[in-house]
């Protein structure tokens, strides 16, 4: 299992948009990509403006594969016009 973990700061005043993004339109078409286990948005309680997104995969090929899709690629301008900065990291499951 390989779990990705997607830090988000976005920008003020725009919290409220980007959780709707999430809900409706990034999460559902992420949803229908084989291998995905799960799909979660955190926010950071002391900073309300910074978000985790979290997804977890059955094997790396399927990140991949989600990262490189037609639908990832279509939903990239939007999640760009809400965030200003954004860390990737990939995790192992070692148990």
């Amino acid at each position: 299992m390989i779990e990705r973990h997607i830090t988000l700061d976005i920008r003020p005043a725009r919290t409220a948009d980007f959780e709707r993004f999430f809900a409706e339109r990034y999460r559902p078409a992420a949803l229908t990509m084989p291998g995905l286990i799960e799909c979660t948005l955190l926010r950071e309680s002391e900073r309300p403006e910074r978000y985790q997104m979290v997804f977890r995969w059955e094997t790396a090929d399927q990140a991949a594969h989600w990262r490189t899709s037609d639908v990832h690629e279509a939903l990239q301008p939007g999640l760009r016009a809400l965030n200003w900065n954004m860390e990737i990291v990939a995790y192992t499951s070692v148990d």
